[in-house]
């Protein structure tokens, strides 16, 4: 089996809850191809006494198919188990095969993408919560880990669950697709040897998604396994973006239809901006369905320096989409697709703005690569529209030691070059921040880019500290 690569605080917790003297019920969610999955297995190798997991828009008489054919075949019995009638008789069944099993030792019972065994007028959630509050939540060998892509639907039903599961997860975690060191981490560990600009191109495209990034080849260049992964024919990333959305959310148009306005403004949209730019209504169901989407790792909410959650700026921060919309959606299947347009000024310009959603990304590295690490901060955006051409600051870090980092993020495959007149748009943005904000902090003007700054005296006498690739690998 493919050794498992990061990851470490999930699997702790996870060994936590197998090693406690009572019964555990944890809640793992995160976008489809995150590894979800793969965690489990890879912690629980051996002692996963029971897998089961919920097939994508079956009916009540499939699901209860597939379940009573995985408990046949778990236990061993060479004559198949009645099909369950409902999902009450179906935890019954589960139930009475586990009770003598749990006296012996600790084991795991593991339900793979749990959402989808929730369909219409199933009555499984109800039945799940009367299998766990009044048979499983008293086996204290027992450890049952409940996963799923919908991050929206295991939030509001399971971790902040009103009814009878409320108060009863005992750990929930959210997986985040992988880190740059993570993704370095995974690629060596498949004996895939890049530079960090490289990776850091593959992750623009798509991002730290372990499943994405298990179809690069050794010997590849980052430009390479991009024009065969995305624009080939049968590339697996090809015809991946409908599938995503549509498995995660059942109504996905009125999701996609933010998504796309996003993916014009790099920069941001507040939210009366999103309803006038995909055309939606003002009411709940936005806010629904950017919490949604919020929650499933696609978009962020940045608040503005000074400003409240509600004048929150939202970003599109899956990169795979990005890219996705960019320039696969109405490319034609051509090898060397990929290795003609990024060489294009278009590329030059759209990579930049992917930079700097990879930056606000990795916010915990930059502090590192800082030496703040220690130091109390919160991270933010600005942007002022006084100004003819309006103001904006990539990223702000504001700092308990009374000082704030104005952050500008610069991508390029050479060391960056301030020149004159860039140097003086710095000192200008940096005072008008500095007038209305009327902050009285220390302002460091520090600069982001691949590979340093040229060394001149513009950058001498503008530049506070600069931070180059390394520092996101931290």
């Amino acid at each position: 089996m493919e050794k498992l690569v990061g990851r470490v605080a999930e699997s702790r917790l996870l060994q936590e809850s197998f090693a406690a003297n009572e019964a555990q019920l944890v809640a793992i969610y995160g976008r489809r191809r995150v590894g979800k999955t793969f965690l489990v297995r890879s912690v629980f190798a051996n002692k996963i006494l029971f897998e089961f997991s919920g097939a994508h828009h079956a009916g009540l008489k499939t699901q209860l198919a597939n379940f009573s054919r995985e408990l046949s075949k778990a236990s061993g019995s060479a004559i198949p188990l009645a099909q369950p009638a409902s999902w009450s008789e179906a935890f019954q069944q589960l139930a009475n095969w586990l009770q003598p099993l749990l006296l012996k030792e600790k084991r795991l019972v593991f339900f793979d993408e749990f959402p989808w065994l929730d369909t219409s007028r199933s009555g499984f959630l109800s039945a799940f919560d009367y299998f766990w509050n009044t048979w499983a939540v008293k086996q204290k060998n027992l450890l049952l880990i409940i996963c799923g892509s919908a991050a929206s639907w295991m939030i509001k039903n399971i971790v902040h669950n009103k009814g009878g599961l409320h108060n009863r997860i005992s750990y929930s975690i959210r997986l985040l697709p992988f880190t740059l060191s993570e993704t370095e981490a995974y690629l060596k560990s498949r004996a895939i040897i890049l530079d960090r600009y490289q990776i850091i191109q593959l992750y623009m495209a798509m991002g730290g998604i372990p499943h994405y990034l298990k179809n690069i080849h050794k010997g590849e260049s980052a430009a390479q396994a991009i024009d065969r992964i995305c624009f080939s024919k049968d590339g697996a990333l090809r015809e991946e973006f409908d599938k995503l959305y549509y498995s995660l959310f059942d109504e996905a148009r009125a999701h996609l239809s933010i998504i796309r306005a996003l993916a014009k403004r790099p920069k941001g949209l507040n939210r009366n901006e999103i309803i006038a730019a995909s055309r939606l209504s003002s009411g709940g169901t936005t806010t629904l369905i950017l919490k949604e989407l919020e929650e499933s790792g696609f978009i962020t909410a940045y608040t503005p320096f000074q400003k409240a959650a509600k004048d929150a700026l939202f970003k599109l921060t899956d990169e795979y989409s990005l890219f996705f919309l960019k320039y696969i959606e109405n490319s034609r299947p051509a090898a060397g697709t990929w290795m003609r347009l990024s060489a294009t000024a278009s590329w030059r310009s759209w990579s930049g703005f992917a930079f700097e959603a990879i930056c606000l990304k990795h916010t915990q590295a930059l502090k590192v690569a800082l030496g703040i690490a220690g130091v109390q901060t919160s991270e933010s955006v600005w942007r002022d529209v006084s100004e003819d051409d309006g103001v904006q600051i990539d990223l702000l870090i504001d700092r308990a030691d009374y000082c704030i980092n104005l952050c500008e993020i610069k991508f390029s495959d050479t060391a960056y070059t301030i020149t004159k007149s860039y140097a003086e748009a710095l000192q200008k943005k940096k005072e008008l921040f500095k007038r209305i904000s009327k902050t009285r902090k220390t302002v460091f003007i520090t600069m982001i880019t691949s590979f340093g700054l040229v060394d001149n005296a513009h950058s001498v006498n503008t530049v506070d500290i600069t931070v180059d690739v390394k520092g996101l690998f931290e």
